[in-house]
C-alpha cells in the first residue's frame, strides 16, 4: 500500500557505481601501494579492472532485481541493510568461484577480502544516511501522501490508523473516512461523508490515494474504482479479515487471474536441528558466564521476602505439551492464590491474558527483576531441557489455552521462546490480538537470521524496559 518511486533511479545508480569503483580501486591500492609508490608500476591492473568491472555489474544487477534503486518507504533500515549485505555476499561468492575456476592466480586474497568489507560498509552506510535524510524530509512534509479510507468497519479503521501513526516515515496522512454507516470521529480522524461523496471529498481535501475494503458489495467497489480512475487516484483494495491471513505470502497468477497464495510454513528437520544446536550452545554459554549473577539474585530474593528462590508454573508448549516453566520469584509467597481477588483489575480487556501494571503481589526486588527481565533467566534451563527455545512465542498457561480459538492454536505449532517478536514489539503493552499477530508471523517466516535479529533487538528492548511489568 506504499508507493515506490523510481524517478530517482539514475541518481541512486550513479552513487552506487561511484562507491563500487572507489571501494574496488582502494582495495587494489592498499594491496599494491609499495609498487605504486616505489616501483611506479601497476601489477595486473588490466586483469583486475576486468574482474572489478564484472563484480560491479553483478552487484548493480542484483540490487536492481531487489528494487534497491527505488524509494520504497515501507523498507526499514535493518531490512534494506540486510538485503544489501546478503546481495553483496552472494555476488562476492560468485566472483570467488569465477576467479577460482578461471585460474586467475594473480588475484590477491587480500584484495578480495578488503573489497568485500569496503563494499558492505560503504553500500550500507550511504543507504542508512539516505534513509535518515528521507525520513527527516518526510517528517517535515516532503511528498506526503493524503489517504482516504473508504467503507471501513470501525475496528479495521482503528488498526489502520494506529499502524500508519506508528510508521511516520511512510509519509502517509489519513485525511478521513467515507462510509454510509460511520459517524463522527475515529481516533480523532473525521468521517467526511458517505460513499456517494467520493468525488467531492477527493477534490476538496486533495486526496492522493484511497483504500477500499472488500467488505463492500462488488457493485459498489466497481463504482468506486471507476470514479477513482477518472479523478485519477491511487487505488488500494484491502480485505477486512486481514488479521486472519497472516500466512499469505504472495500473489500468484492462474493465467490472468490474480490469486492470494496461502502457504503454511513447515520447518525442515535440518532447520530444527540447527535451531536446537544454536539454543543449546547459547544457553550453556550464557549460564556459565552469568552464574555469579545467578547466585547473587538468588541470595537477594531470599533476603527480600520469604519463599523459594524459584517460581514454577505449568505452561503449554509445542503441540500442547505441558511443562514446568522456571522463573526467579518476583511475587510474594502464594501469590497465585490471590489472583482471583484481582481479576476485576485486569488491564488486558480480551478475557485471555491477565496483566496488571502495578500488581500488589510483586515484591520490591521483583519490580526490578521484571523491569530488567532478569526474572526470566532460569528459563535457560527450560531451553536446555528442550521444553523451550531462545526465540519463539511466549508459552501460555493451560487456563489461557482453554480460551483460544482455532486461529490462536497455531501459536503452539513450535516451541515457545524466552523472547520473541511480541517481546521486541512491546511486551506486556500489546493486546492479545497483536501478540497472536506477531507470533504467527514468526511461525510462518522463521529463519535462522530472523532468530539472530530478534535476539539482537531484545537487548535494547530489555535496556529500555518498554512494556515490562
Amino acid at each position: 500500500m506504499i508507493k515506490s518511486s523510481r524517478k530517482i533511479y539514475p541518481f541512486y545508480l550513479l552513487v552506487d557505481i561511484l562507491i563500487i569503483a572507489i571501494c574496488l580501486l582502494l582495495s587494489y591500492i592498499i594491496r599494491y601501494r609499495a609498487n605504486l609508490l616505489i616501483e611506479k608500476s601497476f601489477p595486473y591492473f588490466i586483469e583486475y579492472a576486468f574482474i572489478f568491472t564484472l563484480w560491479g555489474i553483478f552487484i548493480i544487477t542484483s540490487f536492481n532485481r531487489k528494487n534497491l534503486y527505488s524509494t520504497d518507504r515501507s523498507l526499514t533500515i535493518p531490512k534494506e541493510t540486510t538485503m544489501v549485505i546478503l546481495s553483496t555476499l552472494y555476488i562476492s561468492v560468485l566472483m570467488s568461484t569465477i576467479i577460482f575456476f578461471a585460474q586467475y592466480k594473480f588475484f590477491s586474497r587480500k584484495v578480495f577480502l578488503i573489497s568485500f568489507l569496503l563494499l558492505c560498509v560503504s553500500l550500507t552506510s550511504w543507504r542508512i544516511i539516505k534513509r535518515l535524510i528521507l525520513r527527516k524530509l518526510i517528517k517535515d512534509g516532503f511528498h506526503n501522501i493524503n489517504i482516504l479510507l473508504v467503507g471501513m468497519k470501525e475496528d479495521t479503521a482503528k488498526i489502520i490508523v494506529e499502524e500508519i501513526r506508528r510508521n511516520p516515515h511512510w509519509g502517509f496522512k489519513i485525511v478521513g473516512f467515507l462510509d454510509d454507516q460511520l459517524r463522527g470521529d475515529i481516533n480523532n480522524i473525521p468521517v467526511l461523508g458517505k460513499l456517494k461523496d467520493l468525488t467531492i471529498v477527493v477534490k476538496k481535501y486533495f486526496i492522493d490515494e484511497i483504500i477500499i475494503t472488500t467488505s463492500l458489495e462488488n457493485k459498489t467497489i466497481s463504482e468506486l474504482i471507476g470514479q477513482a480512475k477518472r479523478l485519477p487516484l491511487g487505488i488500494r483494495l484491502m480485505t477486512d479479515n486481514f488479521t486472519e491471513l497472516e500466512q499469505i505470502l504472495n500473489i500468484s497468477y492462474l493465467g490472468i487471474i490474480p490469486l492470494l497464495t496461502y502457504k503454511e510454513r513447515k520447518l525442515h528437520p535440518a532447520e530444527l536441528f540447527l535451531k536446537r544446536l544454536f539454543d543449546l550452545t547459547i544457553a550453556l554459554l550464557v549460564l556459565i558466564l552469568f552464574m555469579p549473577l545467578f547466585i547473587i539474585i538468588s541470595i537477594l530474593i531470599k533476603i527480600d521476602s520469604s519463599g523459594s528462590v524459584f517460581y514454577t508454573q505449568k505452561r503449554v508448549g509445542s503441540k500442547g505439551k505441558i511443562f514446568k516453566l522456571y522463573k526467579f520469584r518476583s511475587m510474594i509467597k502464594d501469590a497465585d492464590k490471590l489472583k482471583d481477588t484481582l481479576l476485576d483489575k485486569n488491564e488486558v480487556k480480551d478475557g485471555i491474558i491477565f496483566k496488571i501494571r502495578r500488581d500488589p503481589r510483586i515484591t520490591r526486588l521483583g519490580i526490578f527483576l521484571r523491569k530488567t527481565s532478569l526474572d526470566e533467566f532460569p528459563q535457560l534451563f527450560n531451553v536446555i531441557k528442550g521444553d523451550m527455545s531462545l526465540v519463539g512465542p511466549r508459552p501460555p498457561t493451560p487456563e489461557e489455552v482453554k480460551k483460544y480459538n482455532h486461529f490462536h492454536m497455531d501459536r503452539l505449532s513450535i516451541k515457545p521462546g524466552i523472547t520473541g517478536l511480541s517481546q521486541v514489539k512491546g511486551r506486556s503493552s500489546l493486546t492479545f490480538r497483536k501478540w497472536v499477530k506477531w507470533d504467527l508471523w514468526y511461525v510462518n517466516h522463521w529463519s535462522f537470521m530472523l532468530d539472530l535479529k530478534i535476539l539482537l533487538l531484545t537487548i535494547p528492548a530489555v535496556i529500555k524496559g518498554r512494556g515490562a511489568y
